[in-house]
């Protein structure tokens, strides 16, 4: 969503919402325009890489080394007392986290479509920042289930026995769909899409992810090494997104040794003006 949408003011509502929401999604797929976007894309690549190595060698000692101990010391699948742990499981769930901010994209879009001026810039402004936070999630929960179905590892105990080697790929049911850990996958994507937007968040967003990620293992529901894998796609995912948005000059700014910033929020670029005498 963007603020620059331009509708008559007496056009009908269901006309004005129609245009929205088409320049909403035109915006997400117009070619890209930023200058530096080169510069960027050669960051991106290169971060990605190395944190995608990092992780890779990290996930591997789990295995090898931590994986068995971890899950034989949690508490047995179903204990009575760890309700409330998968209560706070389910604020990482895929699921709720995309119906949220999808329902968000939909309420700023009807209310948008009745505003006129800086009211509907203003709106739409913060509809285009939660369009980047509904994709960063939405498309690195897409490449997990992907690699998923690809990698078919078993979660703990499938089999009867605590064997963090038990693969079989392309099985595609739930027992052998541990790796990643499509929880983290969401956690981190929406605390490094927050956090990359409001910088100020990123303590609060990242304890959040940390907090789901613990609850997958204390309810043994994944390896140490499945939420570890899942933290790197849904970081690597959110990257990406971030990218995709900047090169089209979407709530993002591209800096001259392509670092991408957030642009601030109009209302902020408004308040910042001086005032008439």
């Amino acid at each position: 969503m963007s603020g620059s949408t331009s509708i008559a003011p007496r056009a009908s509502y269901p006309l004005q919402l129609l245009t929205v929401t088409g320049h909403a999604l035109a915006q997400l797929v117009r070619a890209p325009t930023h200058s530096r976007r080169a510069a960027a894309a050669r960051k991106l690549a290169r971060h990605s890489l190395w944190l995608s190595a990092a992780g890779a060698a990290l996930i591997i000692v789990l295995m090898f080394a931590f994986d068995r101990t971890e899950i034989q010391l949690m508490p047995a699948r179903g204990t009575p007392a760890l309700w409330p742990i998968r209560i706070l499981t389910d604020f990482g769930k895929d699921v709720n986290v995309l119906s949220v901010l999808g329902i968000a994209l939909v309420i700023v879009a009807l209310v948008a479509a009745g505003m006129h001026g800086t009211r509907r810039a203003l709106l739409l402004g913060l509809g285009t920042r939660l369009q980047y936070l509904f994709l960063s999630v939405a498309v690195s929960v897409f490449v997990a289930e992907i690699l998923k179905y690809l990698i078919g590892r078993g979660r703990p105990f499938v089999g009867g026995k605590a064997d963090p080697f038990n693969f079989i790929p392309f099985e595609g049911t739930g027992a052998y769909t541990s790796l990643p850990s499509g929880h983290a996958v969401t956690a981190f994507a929406l605390a490094f899409a927050v956090a990359a937007l409001w910088p100020r968040l990123r303590a609060v967003m990242f304890t959040y992810a940390i907090v789901i990620l613990l609850t997958r293992l204390v309810l043994l529901a994944h390896h140490p090494s499945d939420v570890t894998a899942g933290a790197l796609v849904g970081m690597v995912g959110a990257m990406a997104v971030r990218y995709w948005f900047a090169a089209r000059r979407l709530a993002f700014a591209i800096q001259a040794d392509g670092t991408i910033v957030p642009l601030p929020g109009r209302f902020k670029r408004v308040a910042r003006r001086p005032s008439a005498p």
